[in-house]
């Protein structure tokens, strides 16, 4: 998934994807484990934040087991229920990681929108979308 800057007046806006990569080039984190970590502690259950996100089960336990592996940390814990079905939680490492995201791509979105105002103000302004009259 993308994150968006500020808006032109042409409705325009600058679209970026940012991960987290390691020096062999392997993304441990990034836009998809940090809206899956967000899905479980809104949804409370890994199952329901991957339906909440339209991708399978498989995928989101492989995709958080990955990540774990690479970060050395565990992000989520699970419980196993009975009746009342069981839960996942995300474990203190875990909300730090999606609270430290959350900020570090709020900065980035600033930061685009403020170089996308500034590179593209000219070229987006009412008058520069007209084009020049011939004589």
């Amino acid at each position: 998934m993308s994150g968006s800057g500020g808006r032109s007046p042409g409705g325009l806006r600058p679209r970026f994807h940012i991960w987290l990569a390691a020096t062999d080039h392997t993304a441990p984190f990034g836009h998809g484990k940090w809206q899956l970590l967000a899905a479980i502690e809104r949804e409370g259950s890994l199952r329901g934040a991957a339906a909440a996100l339209g991708v399978s089960y498989r995928k989101a336990w492989g995709d958080l087991r990955q990540a774990e592996q690479m970060l050395g940390i565990k992000l989520i814990a699970t419980h196993r229920g009975g009746r009342t079905g069981g839960d996942t939680r995300l474990t203190a490492a875990g909300e730090h990681w999606l609270r430290a995201y959350s900020r570090f791509r709020a900065r980035v979105e600033r930061a685009v929108a403020r170089a996308f105002a500034a590179d593209f103000r000219d070229l987006l302004a009412p008058s520069a979308a007209k084009e020049p009259r011939a004589s």
